[in-house]
């Protein structure tokens, strides 16, 4: 793995357990030389993993669209900032530069572009690991949530099974690094999900 997408909240709430985390993650990519891809923000938790990663000499590249820069929300020190038109194609980006993806904690655009990319999975559309990094549990209802899903036959084992949960960095960047895809390929053939 080259580079990882990370999304995360243009929000920070103060967290140190979160922070510490942040710090730890970007240690591990400069460890790993692996490039930053993130959504370009310099405010909330994107900000602290951009300004983590450059401060260790790591590689970062930023993909924010033209309307978000015109707020004065970009990170213009970064390696690269890729700007776009909008956010589809702002999302494209990220996906096309990344060997894999990361979801911190976040709102719900975090949560909409882990769906996102989760689902492109499951329909073969890439191949790349998806890592949630589960700081102090933040993300412990959710899986439950998936769980349920399964449970009343709505999602199919190894589909959920295409998730992968880690608590520290340096272990979900080694599940990540050792992930093999494999979706329902027969998904839209066979309807029974039991």
């Amino acid at each position: 793995m080259k580079s990882i997408c990370v999304y995360c909240g243009a929000n920070f709430n103060g967290d140190p357990v979160l922070r510490a985390a942040v710090e730890n993650l970007a240690q591990a990519f400069v460890d790993h030389d692996i490039r930053l891809i993130y959504g370009g923000g310099s405010v909330g938790v994107m900000g602290i993993i951009s300004e983590e990663v450059l401060k260790r000499k790591g590689l970062v590249t930023g993909v924010i669209p033209q309307f978000l820069l015109d707020k004065e929300v970009g990170n213009l020190e970064v390696t690269e900032l890729i700007v776009t038109e909008n956010m589809h194609q702002r999302k494209q980006k990220m996906a096309d530069l990344s060997d894999g993806f990361i979801i911190l904690p976040g709102g719900f655009g975090t949560l909409e572009e882990f769906f996102e990319v989760l689902t492109w999975l499951q329909l073969g559309l890439h191949n790349k690991a998806i890592g949630v990094l589960n700081v102090g549990g933040f993300y412990d209802h959710l899986f439950a949530q998936l769980d349920v899903m399964v449970e009343h036959r709505l999602l199919k084992p190894n589909n959920r099974d295409l998730v992968i949960n880690a608590k520290e960095p340096v272990e979900l960047l080694q599940k990540m690094m050792a992930f093999k895809a494999s979706p329902d390929s027969v998904w839209f053939e066979d309807r029974n999900l039991s």
